[in-house]
Parts: structure tokens; sequence; C-alpha cells
């Protein structure tokens, strides 16, 4: 339940957590889907700066997962 709790706090805000998207990438508290997850909702955020740091972090993250993985998304 902490982590769940964890990640919808970092989804929320996820420049208040890491300062780079590529810092999400090797947050190994968080599984490859969880870290999509991350990475998408701070691509949704408005006013992000960082859209195509996101988007290659994104890339990174899903490059990783096996086809099955990703298909659960």
């Amino acid at each position: 339940m902490v982590k769940k709790n964890l990640l919808n706090d970092i989804k929320a805000r996820p420049d208040r957590f890491y300062r780079l998207p590529s810092d999400v990438a090797r947050d190994r508290r968080f599984s490859d889907p969880e870290r999509l997850e991350i990475l998408k909702a701070w691509a949704g955020g408005t006013g992000s700066g960082r859209v195509a740091e996101i988007g290659h972090a994104i890339a990174d993250v899903e490059r990783r997962l096996a086809p099955g993985e990703q298909a659960a998304q």
C-alpha cells in the first residue's frame, strides 16, 4: 500500500521527485510498467519544458519491456 501511495504521489507531480526524466528510468523502486506510468503522467502534465527528454525516457523504458508487458499497458 505504501508503494502504491508513493507511486500515486509521484505521478501527481513527477518533477518534485525527479530532477530529470531519465532519473525515472533508473529508479529501482519501480518496475518498467510503473516507470512508464510516471513518465506518461509527466508528459501529460502542463507546462513541462522537457517534452523531448520525457519522450526519450519513455522510449528507453519501452525498449526494455517484453512484448507481453507492453501490451498489458
